[in-house]
């Protein structure tokens, strides 16, 4: 290539020009947009590569009338040429925008697969990091306690502030709304119960105790916990999504802006109320359950419906009754505090509102259980 070399297509050129042995000079005039036929960076990279002696590159664009992104793209082969075979390339004679637009895109990282770079943790890191899970866990579900009992002493000294007609529509909800639901899990346990012990039973004869095995069955355990678990799914489930959309809609974050306590006006009318219900809805889903068992009963073993009534009254006792009640008032606080305690610690998304109802029915149902299992021991100790 000429020492100087011009070239100019369609209104737009360069020279390219040594005001010294070691300095290439380019110059740049015209309109530098793509519709008008750029020339091509193939010369200016071939006098680069060519002359080993070059260690500068100068830029000269007083003449320029108009660029485009034709502009940039001719530069940053030229800049990147540079930048790999470490000329110096002194950009102060390009136009203002130009240097900001040749900043930005060198500045943007080359993006990488994750995949490869990633690093799994050790397993000792894995296990460091569930256990700080559990322990955050744990902290945050003792501290939504504290705050529900200090709720709670203010619901008894007449101070919570929450509105009447929440709480009248959620034992609505919890109470009138549930009972078709527990009307027929509670009719299919009773006659699965009764199924089980007329096969058993009736081989020694003694089938009029089938009568004792529903009543008490359904009195002392399953009313009580089939029900827990059927709130657990349906209300619970649905006390974490409205919470967790509040929470996502701020609404949360509102209350306390305004100095309104969330767990007044939000945990503490749902809790009260599904432990206000639940007691009702235990001793309903008791007698459908033994209901269901008069019908296998009567159907099934050719009792009379004077013989099955009477031996399930002569079973049934108060004690039994007030056992099964007992455990649906303390079910229905552990279904409401795990609803409302997943819902305020939902995140930010609406996936985060689905995965905060699905760890309210799961956290519901494992204290549901191990409640229940610590009944089974104190009463057994105590002889009820």
């Amino acid at each position: 290539m000429a020492e100087s070399q011009r070239q100019e297509l369609m209104g737009s050129g360069m020279d390219v020009s040594r005001p010294a042995d070691d300095t290439v000079h380019l110059r740049l005039y015209g309109s530098w947009k793509m519709h008008a036929g750029l020339p091509p960076s193939a010369d200016v990279l071939e006098l680069l590569t060519t002359d080993p002696a070059i260690r500068r590159l100068t830029f000269d664009t007083t003449g320029l009338t108009g660029w485009d992104s034709g502009l940039l793209t001719f530069l940053l082969r030229i800049l990147d040429y540079c930048t790999d075979h470490n000329l110096e390339a002194d950009r102060s004679g390009l136009p203002d925008g130009v240097r900001r637009l040749l900043t930005l895109a060198s500045a943007v990282p080359e993006k990488t697969d994750t995949r490869q770079t990633t690093k799994r943790p050790s397993l000792v890191a894995r296990l460091g990091e569930q256990a700080l899970n559990v322990g955050t866990a744990a902290a945050d579900m003792l501290r939504f306690l504290g705050e529900s009992a200090l709720a709670g002493a203010a619901l008894v000294r007449g101070r919570a502030r929450f509105r009447q007609c929440d709480f009248a529509l959620t034992v609505q909800e919890c109470g009138a709304q549930a009972l078709g639901i527990v009307s027929l899990i509670s009719f299919l346990i009773g006659l699965i119960l009764a199924f089980v012990g007329a096969i058993q039973l009736q081989q020694f004869g003694a089938q009029i105790y089938v009568a004792d095995l529903v009543g008490i069955g359904m009195a002392r355990e399953m009313g009580a916990m089939m029900t827990a678990i059927i709130m657990a799914g349906r209300t619970g489930a649905a006390f974490a999504a409205q919470l967790g959309t509040m929470t996502v809609n701020e609404e949360v974050d509102a209350l306390r802006t305004l100095g309104i306590s969330p767990m007044e006006f939000l945990v503490l009318p749902r809790m009260s109320a599904l432990a206000l219900m639940m007691p009702l809805l235990c001793l309903y889903a008791d007698l459908v359950g033994m209901l269901g068992g008069l019908v296998v009963g009567t159907g099934m073993l050719d009792l009379s419906f004077t013989q099955y009534v009477n031996e399930t009254i002569a079973a049934v006792s108060l004690a039994d009754i007030v056992v099964g009640v007992s455990k649906s008032v303390v079910f229905g606080i552990l279904v409401a505090l795990s609803g409302c305690l997943r819902g305020m610690q939902c995140g930010r998304s609406s996936a985060a509102v689905g995965i905060a109802a699905t760890s309210a029915v799961v956290t519901a149902i494992v204290l549901i259980i191990m409640t229940d299992a610590v009944f089974a021991v104190v009463t057994n100790e105590i002889g009820v």
